[in-house]
């Protein structure tokens, strides 16, 4: 197979693409900076096509080298005909090869191999052949007796050549593939609930006895009935149609209607069908569903790792981060501007003691020592009690040194608190002062801190405990490479688990980055970073246009200016007339320049408009503007919702059904696909992204299963 040949075809590119980006990886170039930097080699691909390019090439690769081995595992038996060569070498996809080789791979011991070892093959070919009408089958099956093999009478013997066809015949791969063709197109996945759990209310409720079309089934119902399974509250089957199966059979295994051994080939082909082709038909469409509500679900959680990641940052500003608690007292953590831990006090605002007035007092004292601009409070255990706190003492204060208010996801603050990072990062402090801190550098730079903590901690996904783990995994670093090297990472203040997300970097790399800083002191040119053991000239052609040096040695250090165009846009400062640093964000300057005019066989037009737009607006932060929720001080609780309120909220999930929303009640509530848009919605991350603030009308409440139902259409007559 010609893999860019079969990758063009299949994605409607230019082979040239294909070729060129396939020889970039080859040679070590990251997914980001080809995507970014050698537009002019790939026809300006973006990274969602480079990572589907190398996925697919690296299934054809498999599928080329599995090829291999079928074709010498057939010919070593001497079995393989120029006909079967024919059909393996023309396999595109790894179910139609496995198909092919079912019939040469060796198995364990079965039903029709037991009849082969005792000699009964003749036997189950003279029943295919057969064409008389008047032929006596026990008397010819008489001769076959092999009583030391456990077939010791005519009927026994018959049974063992049956074993034989109908193993033929379910080795088929024609046949295989034509049964999982109407699987998919008429079959139906069924679900009904175990008794032991007829009589209780349980998440799965919907699915006690249920049905859905196996081509229409939405990736997460598929993923609900399959956790329903392996909790063991429902029992799901694949169901197709029977008849129109036996039919096929029939006619496709029994050559001779007329022939003596027409019920004996009629009951073959029903036993090949229950006993060995259903369950082997329900085993590959339960895996190739699965296996694509698993990208669904996966492509949903990286979707919105991403919208969280790349949530808008508060910057620059001053900071107290407060873990609220009640019994252990709320946790507060000041942070300069940029992050760096000031100072922890513990505050008890909350019962059991209630002690308002020492907490308003040590709140104020940090407020003013600190000239604190931002409190952010996490949303876990006792967020709400604390929050109305905190807005209760800030209010009172001058309106030059009130600070804003903020409750802040704490999903995953935990993890980090008590992982080896935060241990090495503050080994003297306490977890919950560490998880202080975390919350309150998430206000200031999400993407700094969330890079912190596994991404299945963050609590963004759809059954991400249910997917296959590693490539959940793989797909959430592509992720949250992507977001680190979209941003752009402040050189001289990144963590080390930041840096190593920077294209071209290892957490090696990173850890001497780091080093080299603390002993040396900021770094004061990109070029300084040639200079860090360890980090070659490809690890700096990969890593260096990610990384930014405010203030530093060229004035295009700070910007996504790759070093490799320095002297080109040198030359065009000189060309027009002024130097590089008058020439950064001289708008009426960069626009008079025609990119068309320096195209070059070094530097091609992608490149050239990219450098004009970042010679703009250099460093540029590609976030939105930082905006937070309000939520209504009286709705604390599930207790305190009713149907018809209007709130506040923001969207902190979205998945292939609708849209969870945190209104400050310790509990999200969903919107209903149906609920998101006054029109048909087909995707909902179409029309709401997670952080997004959003207001909502309360639908429902259940307070035992702890569910709201919100809406977002709160001027349509749909929701009434």
């Amino acid at each position: 197979m010609d893999i860019p040949q079969q990758i063009s075809r299949e994605f409607n590119l230019d082979v040239s693409q294909i070729t060129h980006t396939l020889a970039l990886i080859n040679e070590g170039a990251t997914v980001p900076f080809i995507a970014r930097y050698r537009k002019e080699r790939t026809g300006g691909l973006d990274e969602n096509q480079i990572r589907d390019i190398m996925d697919k090439s690296r299934y054809y690769q498999e599928l080329e080298d599995r090829r291999q081995t079928v074709l010498d595992t057939i010919q070593a038996q001497g079995k393989l005909t120029p006909d079967l060569k024919a059909k393996i070498l023309a396999a595109k996809e790894k179910s139609e090869l496995e198909d092919l080789y079912l019939p040469y791979k060796p198995k364990k011991s079965t039903r029709a191999s037991k009849a082969r070892e005792a000699g009964l093959e003749p036997l189950a070919l003279w029943l295919y052949n057969l064409t008389s009408p008047q032929a006596d089958l026990k008397e010819k099956a008489s001769a076959f007796l092999n009583p030391d093999k456990g077939y010791d009478t005519p009927d026994k013997t018959l049974q063992g050549a049956q074993d034989i066809l109908a193993e033929k015949l379910a080795e088929n791969a024609d046949i295989r593939k034509r049964l999982r063709e109407t699987a998919l197109e008429k079959g139906s996945f069924v679900s009904q609930v175990k008794k032991e759990f007829k009589a209780q209310k349980t998440k799965f409720q919907m699915y006690y006895d249920y049905s859905e079309d196996v081509k229409n089934i939405p990736s997460h119902r598929m993923m609900a009935l399959l956790r329903g399974e392996k909790e063991k509250v429902l029992k799901v089957h694949l169901e197709f149609p029977r008849e129109k199966a036996i039919a096929y059979l029939e006619k496709y295994f029994i050559l001779h209607p007329e022939s003596a051994a027409h019920d004996v080939l009629k009951d073959t082909a029903a036993d090949a069908l229950d006993r060995l082709l259903s369950p082997a038909t329900e085993t590959e469409i339960r895996k190739e569903i699965r296996e694509k509500s698993e990208e669904e679900a996966i492509k949903v959680f990286g979707d919105n790792l991403e919208q969280l990641l790349l949530a808008p940052p508060a910057g620059r500003r001053i900071v107290l981060g407060i873990d609220p608690g009640f019994r252990t007292g709320c946790k507060m953590a000041a942070l300069d501007a940029t992050g760096r831990f000031l100072e922890d006090r513990t505050i008890y605002p909350n019962e059991p003691r209630k002690d308002t007035a020492g907490a308003q007092k040590i709140l104020s004292e940090m407020i003013e020592k600190y000239a604190v601009e931002l409190i952010a409070v996490g949303n876990g255990t006792a967020s709400r009690e604390t929050e109305s706190f905190v807005r209760k003492v800030i209010k009172d204060l001058p309106a030059e040194k009130r600070p804003q208010c903020v409750l802040v996801s704490e999903a995953g603050a935990s993890v980090y608190s008590a992982s080896k990072t935060a241990a090495e990062e503050f080994p003297d402090l306490d977890v919950t002062v560490r998880g202080a801190i975390s919350i309150g550098r998430r206000l200031q730079d999400p993407l700094s801190e969330l890079v912190k903590i596994d991404p299945k901690s963050i609590g963004v996904g759809q059954y991400q405990h249910d997917v296959n783990q590693s490539r959940l995994k793989a797909s959430l670093e592509n992720t949250v490479e992507s977001c680190v090297n979209r941003v752009g990472i402040d050189l001289n203040l990144a963590s080390q688990e930041l840096l190593k997300y920077v294209s071209g970097l290892t957490r090696q790399t990173a850890s001497n980055i780091i080093a080299v800083r603390d002993e040396q002191g900021a770094f004061t040119s990109r070029e300084g970073l040639k200079k860090v053991p360890g980090l070659g000239e490809k690890a700096f052609e990969q890593s260096a246009g990610f990384l930014r040096i405010r203030e530093g040695e060229h004035p295009l250090d700070n910007s996504a200016v790759h070093p490799e165009r320095y002297a080109f846009v040198e030359r065009m400062a000189k060309s027009l007339k002024t130097t590089v640093e008058d020439l950064i964000g001289n708008t009426f300057l960069l626009r008079s320049v025609d990119p068309s005019s320096w195209v070059s066989d070094d530097v091609g037009m992608p490149t050239i408009r990219d450098i004009l737009k970042e010679l703009e607006k250099p460093g540029r932060d590609p976030r939105d503007v930082f905006k937070t929720a309000r939520f209504s001080e009286d709705i604390q609780t599930l207790a305190d919702l009713s149907p018809g309120m209007i709130l506040e909220g923001t969207v902190t999930n979205v998945t292939h059904f609708g849209a969870f929303v945190d209104i400050g009640v310790h509990q999200d509530g969903l919107v209903h696909i149906s609920q998101i848009a006054d029109t048909f919605v087909k995707d909902p991350g179409d029309y709401v992204k997670v952080g997004q603030v959003a207001k909502v009308k309360v639908l429902s409440v259940d307070e035992d299963l702890k569910r709201i139902s919100l809406t977002m259409l709160l001027d349509s007559e749909k929701n009434s």
